[in-house]
């Protein structure tokens, strides 16, 4: 008798319509999650989107390139952080935008989505903003002949001196791109797949000059510890003129333009 056929593995990407299902039930696991937890694991991804955040500042400084293809490999190593939250497992505010389709469900209360949001948002701010403080304390800013500096300063300056509608606006296209790169790794069956899926879709975002509220909180913080004292970045115009438009076009880019438009398509009937 001839031994039984080892199954062969599967390496077919989830279809769509699983991908849905997918994130509908990782929704519920998220809003589900205790605070403790929650918190811990918001400050590991601030923590990442903020050495990627670094990576990319350091990419992007002195390359010759011109502004086009230097724009573009700062997006290739911003990758990194988005790589290490959803590889590495982390909570980041504007992936849980996503959340979006297990509350049209009605398998998440708008309760646990706000509290979820909020507990992210705040544990990401914290791990972000220290990662700028401990970089700016190792001393990196100063390599190149402080070039990586006038880079750093650079893109927060450009940041902090956006209006209102452009800031808003260019939150919700980054936010559309980075849930779209989260949404794609949900067809993965290998860590490879993810990572593929993620690249793009981020690399995109960053290369176009969008906006994500959780980058920023590296960002910006680390120009208004570079910059000359009175210099023009203020924490008011940081949290009111920038944070809070750039948060309402991540929420809307990510929770609308991804999140409800594809529960709306695969989720709705059922």
């Amino acid at each position: 008798m001839s031994p039984p056929e080892a199954p062969r593995a599967v390496v077919d990407p989830y279809t769509p319509a699983e991908m849905a299902e997918r994130v509908e039930a990782g929704g519920v696991a998220k809003a589900g999650l205790d605070i403790p937890r929650t918190l811990a694991l918001a400050v590991l991804a601030g923590a990442f989107i903020g050495l990627g955040a670094l990576a990319s500042t350091v990419a992007g400084t002195d390359t010759g390139l011109g502004y086009g293809p230097t724009r573009l490999l700062a997006g290739l190593a911003f990758s990194l952080g988005l790589v290490l939250v959803l590889v590495g497992g982390a909570e980041l505010f504007t992936g849980n935008a996503l959340i979006v389709m297990a509350w049209a469900e009605q398998r998440v209360k708008t309760a646990a989505l706000l509290r979820n949001w909020a507990i992210v948002y705040i544990g990401n701010f914290l791990g972000a903003a220290t990662t700028a403080v401990g970089v700016y304390l190792s001393g990196v800013h100063a390599l190149g002949s402080g070039k990586v500096a006038d880079t750093a300063l650079a893109i927060a300056t450009t940041k902090a001196s956006l209006g209102f509608w452009e800031a808003l606006f260019r939150g919700v296209f980054c936010n559309a791109l980075v849930c779209l790169a989260v949404w794609l790794g949900f067809s993965a069956r290998t860590t490879t797949d993810k990572i593929l899926c993620i690249v793009f879709p981020i690399t995109a975002f960053v290369a176009a000059g969008f906006e994500h509220s959780i980058a920023n909180m590296y960002f910006i913080p680390m120009g208004m510890l570079l910059q000359v004292e009175g210099g023009p970045i203020t924490w008011t115009g940081f949290l009111l003129g920038h944070l809070l438009p750039v948060t309402l076009g991540n929420i809307a880019g990510g929770g609308l333009m991804v999140g409800f438009a594809y529960w709306f398509i695969f989720l709705r009937r059922r």
